[in-house]
């Protein structure tokens, strides 16, 4: 489950990316952002902080 979230993380900070440097898509691309961020955090946190 850990690993579904961080791809997760990883696709959706790379739709960022390019929605922020190609379209500027607006809050959509932010929140697509927020998003990602909170994948990563739950996936370290219930990894206990050990890389996977």
């Amino acid at each position: 489950m850990s690993s579904l979230l961080y791809i997760l993380a990883v696709i959706l900070i790379i739709g960022w990316a390019l929605g922020f440097f190609v379209y500027s898509a607006g809050a959509l691309i932010h929140a697509l952002l927020v998003i990602a961020l909170i994948a990563i955090l739950l996936n370290v946190i219930r990894s206990g902080g050990r890389t996977v």
